[in-house]
């Protein structure tokens, strides 16, 4: 598994798709962290003048804060419709130290207790952009604090005993503050971090069990290339034995039967080839139409096996342009049920605005828990049968055009496959 801190980018480059997230969950906790600090200024700026009896500038206090709270507004209602890159982070925090550093000189300078509050914008730095970024924040949080050691406007506190138990105080408070905010958003990253290296595992996983649909379907198109002659040999073969006089009369029956399966089979071959790398292109077909056609072509593979379409939705049913993984997704779903109870198969056909819903019951003894717990996310054992490549391959499937394989057992097993609308079934 890879292990690296997340939203680090490159210098002045745009968000990749998959990292949008990300910046937006920092972004959004940097702008609450922001609030909080704003809250707490703003309170310990209107509260100074009686409860600590020192004499506040609280104008331009209350002016600067004013401002700060204008900024985070802004960044929150419109920044998140513009594409964002870490120096818009590092300007964010570039401006709450420049904030910072004004509010500090306006009420002591480097002897307020509150200077260590310039450590914030640094830490959230480190965690979010960056060398070169986090040097420059670096830089700037140690030249605001040498200017405030140089040039401040001082608290008019005569008593020095009085000013030392306050200025022992506001440190206190200080430290307090700055344990919370930042025990607060480490815990956050690190929550993020464990959430990216989940999404990452997943990712890895699909992209193999894609690697390995593709190698399955090429292995496919060379099978159905070689198939091809033998098929052709039985076809003849059967054709040859149909006209041979010294066969028995209730053998030809068979014959002909035998010979329809072989067409069936070379179809199934032919199309292979065609499927292996080329999606079918087809005409907009109602939902319940596709699936009557897709459900006679099977019955023709399971002459034994009954099959009944059930339509739950009222109304018109969607249109849809067919492809070729997802009706061999479906016909995996009814092989596996003819498999089990050839003569008690309901296929549920339904809608909403969104999703097409296809429901695969039979009546039999249900998915074991293994097949349940799994399903389909890897091939299963064949002691499986009826559960294991088909099932692996329906879910690949599926998922690839953005819709889900869900399995139960309720009265038998039930196998549903939902798609969005607007795609092709």
């Amino acid at each position: 598994m890879i292990h690296e801190p997340p939203f680090i980018l490159a210098d002045n480059s745009p968000m990749q798709d998959h990292d949008i997230p990300r910046l937006a969950t920092i972004r959004r906790r940097l702008a609450l962290l922001r609030w909080w600090l704003i809250g707490a200024l703003t309170l310990a700026t209107l509260a100074g003048p009686t409860l600590l009896d020192i004499a506040l500038p609280l104008a331009p206090l209350l002016s600067l804060l004013a401002l700060l709270a204008v900024f985070n507004l802004v960044i929150q209602v419109w920044g998140g419709n513009e594409e964002f890159r870490p120096v818009d982070l590092a300007g964010q925090l570039a401006v709450d130290l420049v904030a910072m550093g004004v509010l500090l000189y306006l009420t002591g300078g480097a002897t307020n207790p509150l200077i260590s509050l310039l450590l914030l914008p640094v830490a959230v730095s480190a965690f979010s952009l960056p060398a070169r970024w986090v040097a420059g924040l670096a830089l700037l949080s140690i030249g605001i604090y040498s200017l405030l050691m140089l040039y401040s406007l001082p608290l008019p506190v005569a008593d020095v005993a009085r000013a030392t138990r306050l200025h022992l105080t506001g440190m206190w408070l200080t430290f307090v503050v700055s344990v919370l905010l930042l025990a607060w958003f480490v815990t956050r990253m690190t929550q993020t971090l464990r959430e990216r290296d989940i999404e990452l595992a997943a990712a890895r996983e699909d992209a193999l069990r894609d690697a390995q649909v593709v190698a399955l379907g090429q292995l496919a198109a060379g099978a159905a290339h070689e198939l091809g002659t033998p098929l052709a040999t039985m076809n003849v073969l059967a054709g040859e034995l149909a006209n041979d006089p010294r066969l028995p009369e209730d053998a030809h029956a068979d014959l002909e039967l035998l010979r329809r399966q072989i067409g069936i089979c070379k179809e199934i071959v032919g199309g292979l080839t065609q499927k292996a790398g080329i999606e079918r292109a087809g005409q907009l077909q109602a939902a319940n139409v596709w699936l009557e056609n897709l459900l006679a072509r099977w019955r023709t593979l399971w002459p034994n096996a009954s099959c009944a379409l059930e339509i739950t939705s009222p109304g018109t049913p969607p249109r849809l342009i067919p492809e070729a993984a997802i009706e061999q997704a479906i016909t995996n779903l009814l092989n596996n049920a003819a498999k089990i109870a050839p003569q008690q198969i309901r296929v549920l056909l339904g809608w909403n605005g969104k999703t097409l819903t296809i429901a695969v019951h039979d009546r039999g003894p249900g998915f074991p828990p293994e097949v349940l717990r799994r399903c389909g996310a890897e091939p299963l054992p064949p002691v499986a049968e009826g559960s294991g490549i088909g099932l692996w391959l329906t879910r690949a499937a599926v998922e690839r055009r953005g819709g889900r394989l869900r399995l139960e057992n309720r009265d038998g097993g039930v196998a549903t496959v939902e798609l969005p609308l607007g795609e092709s079934a």
